[in-house]
């Protein structure tokens, strides 16, 4: 296997690989994590925020990247605390997936937090995130309804919501 890096960015790299005499670009990531943050009146806690490449604001779990030398767990607790403002008392690991496994590396893994107390959000400069709280049986519905448009957003509700 032949890699050659093309470009690199921030948070990615997009690499040239050639295996056997066939070539493809793909986007190589750290990995990233999201959050089912649930409270004691198992409302979740999601984020709406301007998204260019979907044309408008979607409605989302708390996620992000993965920093240089930070395990899931640790970024699962960074984004919830910086994206919400909340913390949580008691961690689960849902889920581990690919997001586009035909061009891309990045692998998600997905967290149920409960036991949520609050606090003040920390957001990048360049981030504009409001933090909406909606019970899980109404996103659940809303999910299968196909009135959710994130992925990761449909996925983590619809896993916390057949616990």
């Amino acid at each position: 296997m032949e890699r050659q890096v093309v470009a690199q960015y921030p948070d990615f790299a997009v690499v040239r690989v050639t295996v056997e005499g066939a070539t493809q670009e793909i986007v190589s990531h750290p990995g990233s994590v999201a959050v089912v943050a649930v409270d004691d009146q198992q409302r979740v806690a999601l984020v709406r925020q301007v998204r260019v490449a979907a044309g408008g604001s979607l409605l989302e779990l708390p996620a992000g990247s993965l920093r240089p030398e930070e395990t899931p767990e640790q970024a699962a607790a960074r984004e919830l605390r910086e994206e919400t403002g909340f913390t949580a008392g008691s961690w689960r690991r849902l889920a581990q997936f690919y997001l586009v496994p035909g061009y891309g590396s990045e692998c998600m893994t997905l967290f149920l937090a409960t036991g949520l107390a609050g606090g003040p959000q920390s957001l990048e400069p360049d981030e504009a995130i409001e933090v909406v709280l909606i019970p899980l049986a109404d996103l659940a519905a809303q999910a299968r309804a196909g009135g959710l448009h994130d992925a990761k957003t449909i996925a983590g509700v619809l896993l916390a919501g057949a616990l």
